[in-house]
């Protein structure tokens, strides 16, 4: 059961954290947001961050392939990390979000938008 008060894998989300401002802070702003996803992907193998990027997700009903996600980054098997070039969370990045949450049974999302004035998480939970 979910503890309302219990921050989930803090450790691991701090260390997320620090790799997206290391990125932000040495190669800044405007660069297109596939240029992000590789900066990151470098950092994380430099500080033994195990990941997946653009893995594929599945998603079925009664046994029937509906379709699938790719996910930005699946990291440790424990969360998932979308990332976006953009001034403002929406709604939609937060339902994009929440859907790869259901579709990997996963507890823990961030998103990461890389903003003219730094980056910017959100973290969703998924607690069903």
């Amino acid at each position: 059961m979910y503890e309302k008060n219990k921050v989930i894998y803090p450790e691991l989300s701090y260390k997320i954290t620090g790799i997206l401002f290391d990125v932000w802070n040495t190669i800044g702003y405007g660069h297109k947001e596939n240029f992000y996803q590789k900066a990151i992907a470098k950092s994380f193998k430099d500080k033994n961050v195990l990941f997946k990027e653009q893995f594929g997700v599945k998603v079925k009903y009664k046994g029937e392939d509906l379709g699938i996600y790719f996910l930005d980054f699946l990291i440790e098997n424990k969360l998932v990390l979308e990332i976006k070039k953009r001034e403002y969370f929406s709604k939609k990045d937060i339902e994009q979000l929440y859907s790869y949450l259901k579709a990997t049974d996963l507890k823990l999302g961030i998103i990461a938008h890389f903003t003219s004035s730094g980056v910017k998480t959100k973290r969703i939970l998924n607690i069903n």
